[in-house]
């Protein structure tokens, strides 16, 4: 997976599932403007540990159906 999407459209290409962003492009500090998306088969818990190595950007593609406490950096 080596294809820009806008969050849109990585959105609607992977609804309500936690993906794995590279290359990210922001609109400003909390909004994405664009991203590559690296994973979409690993677990929440899988790619928080990649967060945390500073590997990847992890977030769920349907903000609304899933409560966050807080977000780590990237």
């Amino acid at each position: 997976m080596t294809e820009r999407l806008t969050w849109k459209e990585i959105q609607e290409k992977y609804p309500d599932q936690w993906v794995g962003l590279v290359d990210i492009k922001w609109k400003n500090d909390s909004n994405i403007e664009s991203a590559v998306v690296k994973y979409t088969d690993k677990t929440k818990d899988e790619l928080l540990i990649m967060q945390i190595e500073n590997k990847i950007f992890s977030c769920y593609t349907t903000p609304d159906h899933v409560f966050q406490l807080g977000i780590m950096g990237y």
